[in-house]
């Protein structure tokens, strides 16, 4: 039993116990004056003595939420919906039907076609290709990567999959479920989601009395309570035609015959149609056909037909519109869901991509500055063997500077690996097939560097970009709409405690007709009855009979069903409360953790500018102690020792500053990301975005074009052959 709050309250059953003897002594009062009204007034009694203690104080306060006055969720920005809705691939609306009653009557039984999914590579790509390369600046990779990219294209169908539920639910259908998580499937990158936790968005569904969800949360109840009627019409027929001979045990009551044969011939047919209400309109109409030859039966064939239409309407559970809408309003949630949760795709797969633009950029840079190395290293060896041959470089320098070069070499192997590798991870985020061996051969250029203009998030204090985040975060959205179809799975719940009561009324007639038996027997006379004696009645003289109300069948009645203990439907609800619960916990834990995000988002870009002044300033010492230490060597005042150990210097260097940049990169894609204002960033617009085509370039800021200059080569170097080390002097 159910109070406002707890589950049992002592005070709230006492109060209800005295209530009931009062109202049942009350009743009695009334039924001894009411006469015929006794009756009813007895079942309203025996409703009202089954009914939980506060139930009418409990509906009312579930009509604005679930004991909000007890578990008032902690304040917090509502999060913005996902716009435009619904987000659709194409102009079909799979959320109405494929046909109707307008066109082709067939066409509601044939199957839908859906178009075979696109493998070819969207008509950007071949745009970017120059002299066998591919010219590629970030602006083009996320516009190919929207296009293209697999885990988008499989998370399109998710909207149309949710289309399909609402398109289910309004038969009085339970949904399926509508896809709500991300797809991570493509390889690279380190773009990071929360998940949002569980609920009838989801498409797991436990078996076995196995509880499914996400991030720890159990999600059985959704769907709880009665289920709605079938609203879509349904006619059944029944044509049946049967031929039986009977054996008689006495043939005193069959004119003598041994056996009687009868054929019977049966045409039934039933109309259901649900009401929104919880009615149910049923409308039978019954025909049969019968032939005999008992010669006590005066008409054969006789024919007889029976109409009669009953509506039921359920009163206590299951009423009303609401209760048998509910799984309608829990798809369009669901709808709401998959919308928000494709614009979350969006956002993560596009974070993604650039992070892995920025991972090309750091190993194309790479590649550049260890090639800049074996540059300075092989031209060290050169001046060393020129000056080991005229006497003035001792033997063990020149193995150092070759050593030296074997080094960087195997530098500039690893670092073109690393790119080669970089390559084909951007080229399987952006395209749809890699087949084609002309692009999959084809090295990728990045035409985009970054720059390091301050953005204005980097001015705001943490707590608005925390409650900016709270606006935006797709995760949020989604918690919130499991949490009303939560909501709605209670309603459910409580409303599965009530008994069954059902008021029901039929209206039905009757008609009789055929000919006169060949065979009629006159019980009397022993004799055959005169032709004529029986008036014959033709089908449709009966049909009409059934018009005429000369043989009614009509009444109202009530079926009650009143458990006894109610132990069932009293798990289910404190269940799906407890579900509820967690639901709640879970939200206020996404809060947290995206404050968390933020903030660390913050620091962390506010360390990586940092870190690239640091970076800058190390670099441009190196660079310059390599180029004394040059000096000092040309001059006979340094070792080619010295010199090595500056060149790795400025190696170091180069890779700090090329790694700082990068991390800068991506720290600031990842406060997008965090912030969910990557789209509204870069100008995405989401409805291209769901067609599958863009026609408007995203515009990236922060970035700068890159500089001209050489290219660095894709294939490991040649090394050419050395001269033999001097051997030691054997002893």
């Amino acid at each position: 039993m159910l109070c406002d709050r707890t589950f049992v309250c002592d005070r709230g059953r006492a109060t209800a116990r005295s209530e009931r003897k009062e109202t049942s002594r009350n009743g009695k009062m009334r039924g001894i004056a009411g006469g015929r009204l006794h009756a009813v007034a007895a079942v309203l009694l025996t409703l009202a003595s089954t009914m939980p203690p506060g139930y009418a104080q409990q509906e009312a306060a579930g009509s604005k939420g679930p004991d909000k006055a007890a578990s008032q969720l902690p304040a917090a920005p509502t999060p913005e919906p996902t716009s435009p809705y619904p987000l659709r691939t194409s102009g079909h609306d799979y959320s109405r039907p494929f046909a109707g009653w307008i066109g082709n009557p067939i066409d509601i039984y044939r199957p839908t076609t859906i178009p075979k999914a696109s493998f070819v590579n969207s008509v950007r790509l071949a745009d970017l290709v120059k002299d066998g390369k591919i010219y590629l600046s970030l602006a083009d990779a996320l516009a190919l990567a929207i296009e293209n990219n697999y885990d988008i294209a499989i998370s399109r169908y998710d909207l149309d999959i949710a289309d399909t539920d609402i398109l289910r639910t309004k038969t009085g259908a339970t949904p399926l479920g509508a896809p709500s998580g991300l797809v991570t499937n493509t390889l690279g990158g380190s773009a990071s989601a929360l998940a949002a936790g569980g609920g009838p968005g989801g498409t797991t569904v436990g078996s076995g009395g196995a509880g499914s969800g996400v991030s720890g949360l159990t999600l059985t109840t959704a769907g709880a309570g009665l289920l709605p009627e079938t609203m879509d019409p349904s006619v059944t027929g029944t044509i049946q035609f049967e031929r039986a001979t009977q054996p008689q045990v006495n043939t005193l009551f069959s004119g003598g015959l041994k056996a009687l044969t009868t054929n019977t011939n049966e045409y039934n047919f039933t109309f259901n149609q649900g009401i929104v209400t919880g009615a149910n309109l049923q409308v039978g109409f019954q025909n049969q056909r019968i032939t005999t030859d008992n010669p006590f039966d005066t008409y054969s064939p006789q024919l007889s037909s029976i109409f009669k239409a009953t509506l039921t309407q359920h009163l206590l559970q299951g009423a009303g519109i609401w209760m048998n809408e509910r799984f309608v309003y829990q798809a369009l949630n669901d709808r709401r869901i998959t919308n928000s949760s494709f614009r979350q795709q969006i956002i993560y797969t596009v974070n993604q991509v650039e992070s892995i633009y920025w991972g090309l950029v750091q190993d194309y840079e790479d590649v550049q500055a260890k090639e800049r190395a074996l540059d300075q290293s092989k031209q060290l060896l050169s001046d060393d063997q020129k000056q080991l041959q005229i006497g003035t470089m001792a033997p063990l320098d020149v193995v150092n500077a070759e050593s030296g070069v074997a080094s960087d070499e195997q530098g500039l192997i690893s670092a073109q690996s690393a790119l080669n590798w970089q390559q084909q991870i951007i080229k399987q985020a952006i395209t749809r097939n890699l087949n084609d061996p002309t692009l999959s051969a084809a090295p990728v250029i990045p035409t985009d560097r970054v720059g390091l203009d301050p953005i204005p998030e980097e001015s705001q204090p943490v707590e608005a970009l925390v409650q900016e985040a709270f606006q935006r975060r797709p995760e949020l959205e989604q918690a919130v709409l499991t949490l009303r179809n939560d909501e709605i799975t209670l309603k459910g719940a409580r409303n599965a405690l009530l008994p069954t009561l059902d008021i029901y009324g039929f209206y039905g007639s009757s008609g009789l007709g055929g000919a006169q038996s060949p065979d009629a027997l006159n019980f009397f006379t022993g004799k055959n009855y005169a032709p004529g004696t029986f008036p014959t009645v033709g089908y449709g003289t009966v049909v009409q009979h059934l018009f005429d109300s000369s043989a009614p069948d009509k009444g109202l009645g009530f079926n009650l069903t009143v458990p006894l203990r109610n132990r069932e439907a009293q798990s289910v609800q404190e269940r799906s409360l407890m579900e509820y619960r967690q639901a709640e916990l879970r939200l206020e834990q996404l809060h947290t953790q995206i404050r968390m995000q933020v903030a660390n988002q913050m620091y962390a870009l506010t360390n990586d500018r940092a870190e690239v002044k640091a970076a800058q300033a190390a670099r441009d010492y190196a660079e310059q102690s390599l180029d004394a230490a040059q000096k000092k060597l040309h001059l006979g005042a340094s070792t080619t020792a010295d010199v090595l150990q500056q060149q790795r210097n400025l190696a170091t260097a180069d890779d700090n500053l090329i790694a700082a940049y990068a991390a800068y990169a991506k720290d600031r894609a990842g406060l997008y990301q965090t912030m969910a204002s990557t789209l509204q960033h870069y100008g995405i617009n989401l409805t291209e975005a769901a067609a599958g085509s863009v026609s408007t370039e995203p515009v990236i800021p922060g970035v700068v074009a890159a500089k001209p200059g050489n290219e660095p080569s894709m294939t490991p170097p040649v090394t050419p052959e050395q001269p033999a080390p001097p051997q030691p002097p054997t002893q």
